[in-house]
């Protein structure tokens, strides 16, 4: 925990204990092999993943009267990373060395901060091209920074990036219906809600119904055809790279495969890919396509 203000608040970044954030990303639908990245792109990865947890932890968890201005203290200690002075919260602190090294620009982190202030105001998506405008915001950027962090961000590869963060996120939602609900937001379209039948008091029931059900099947055949569209991305990166993006793609096929293995059935148990199956889809991932030419990763 970090006092800002008077205020504790979650802090998931390295220097508050970097072995926290392994523990919290192994629960959730963070793919990447770790243990099997050379230490530099880990602590990269770890920077990064403890930023973009520590700003969903304001917007989730700090009091909700607190939440916007905890968030422009984040913004004002972006402003102080990227004019060359220090920091003050120590998960922007440990983002230093990464936006050092990989030479990231700060939009993609201003974006995460925009996403938790929409998260503040808008509680509801008409339609699922609007809940993929949120996704530009809340998930798009992690893979830009990702293909900095290895050296290999071009504007070809970004759109396939896109496809699959946003299915990620399309896929992570669906995970967690009853917990969102639970905070008083609703990721599920509403006009999908609507044209199955399924009612707000479905989402907050203890067992899932059939109308909730189709509607999440319906998001889920999205994701999985966002990830197809994404998978060529794997073949166009080399190395660390290309292993660590495998790893996010094999990630949402293995959650993909275990929404459709648990007939959609979000409320009444956690839905939670099986290790073997992303382990298969990881390795079949590195075996298909032809690799780009070489070339450097990093810094």
């Amino acid at each position: 925990m970090a006092s800002v203000g008077g205020n504790s608040v979650p802090v998931s970044s390295r220097q508050d204990g970097k072995y926290d954030v392994v523990s919290r990303a192994t629960g959730e639908n963070f793919p990447v092999a770790l243990r099997l990245l050379p230490r530099a792109y880990r602590d990269h990865l770890l920077a990064v993943y403890g930023f973009a947890r520590f700003v969903d932890d304001i917007g989730d968890e700090a009091k909700p009267g607190d939440r916007m201005w905890l968030l422009d203290l984040v913004d004002a200690d972006l402003d102080r990373l990227y004019a060359g002075t220090a920091p003050c919260l120590s998960a922007v602190q440990a983002l230093a060395p990464t936006v050092e090294a990989c030479e990231v620009p700060a939009e993609p982190f201003r974006k995460l901060v925009t996403a938790n202030r929409r998260d503040q105001t808008v509680i509801r998506y008409e339609t699922f091209d609007d809940l993929l405008a949120y996704c530009e915001l809340s998930a798009n950027p992690v893979g830009h920074i990702v293909l900095r962090v290895f050296g290999q961000a071009s504007a070809e590869r970004l759109p396939p990036s896109d496809r699959v963060c946003t299915a990620l996120q399309v896929v992570e939602h669906c995970q967690d219906v009853g917990e969102d609900h639970r905070r008083g937001r609703v990721y599920l379209p509403a006009k999908d809600l609507h044209d199955f039948g399924c009612a707000e008091d479905d989402l907050a029931a203890a067992t899932t119904s059939p109308a909730l059900r189709q509607v999440v099947a319906l998001q889920t055949a999205r994701a999985a055809r966002l990830l197809e569209e994404g998978r060529p991305l794997v073949a166009t990166l080399t190395g660390h790279a290309r292993r660590a993006v495998a790893g996010y793609v094999a990630g949402g096929l293995a959650t993909v495969a275990a929404l459709e293995r648990s007939a959609y059935d979000v409320l009444g148990r956690a839905v939670r890919p099986r290790r073997g199956r992303w382990l298969a889809s990881w390795l079949r991932l590195l075996a298909t396509g032809v690799p780009a030419p070489t070339t450097s990763e990093g810094r």
